[in-house]
């Protein structure tokens, strides 16, 4: 009798159980597109970006025509950018391009790329590669859109990983000649005399290697 009326009381736990979390679920299943979009913007305002990724990952599943989805990946953009967390900006960008880019805001698009792309360079001198491509689009932009009004922040972003490429090529050259490595010093110093840059009006950052150039 007592085994009976134990399992009876299991069964019935196991079942409120089941029910509770199936409740919880339809909960989260099958809102409107205005639901998803609100829960992803106290999210952001709350800094949980983690929590904001997922209600817009709900955002776009159940309502992939929304005329939300594209404002709400530019302020995801924004929100990573805002947190440092540039990969992921990057990532909504390209999205945000290959789905809803044009000829009127492809300029905005490359431009917010670039910038987050500049402003993930924490650390230039393991970033040599990052700063090439960075570099090499922020070229490629100014002879794209040469009447973009982003124009000017590109131009000052190119002048600022010109400079970080020649202080870095100087520190390298300076490194291999203390090693008594002339001829692998010269390589860095001949890149440097071809460049624009003149080193005489130059004044090296006072903190973190490079660090002033990033502010």
């Amino acid at each position: 009798m007592y085994h009976i009326a134990l399992k009876t009381v299991l069964i019935i736990f196991s079942v409120l159980l089941i029910g509770g979390c199936s409740t919880k679920s339809e909960q989260e299943y099958e809102k409107p597109a205005l639901y998803w979009y609100q829960k992803m913007m106290r999210s952001v305002a709350a800094g949980n970006l983690e929590k904001a990724d997922d209600y817009f990952t709900s955002l776009e599943s159940e309502h992939v025509g929304s005329p939300l989805i594209p404002e709400a990946m530019l302020i995801l953009v924004q929100a990573h950018m805002d947190g440092e967390e540039y990969l992921l900006a990057n990532f909504y960008l390209d999205e945000y391009l290959k789905r809803y880019g044009t000829s009127k805001n492809r300029d905005f698009v490359e431009f917010m790329k670039i910038k987050a792309s500049f402003f993930g360079l924490k650390s230039p001198q393991r970033n040599q590669e990052l700063i090439e491509q960075t570099l090499q689009k922020a070229k490629r932009y100014i002879r794209n859109f040469p009447e973009s009004e982003f124009r000017p922040m590109v131009e000052t972003i190119e002048v600022r990983l010109e400079m970080t490429r020649y202080l870095m090529n100087e520190k390298i050259a300076s490194l291999y000649e203390r090693r008594d490595k002339p001829k692998a010093a010269r390589i860095y110093r001949d890149r440097n005399a071809a460049s624009w840059i003149e080193k005489e009006n130059m004044v090296p950052p006072s903190k973190s290697w490079l660090g002033r150039l990033f502010e």
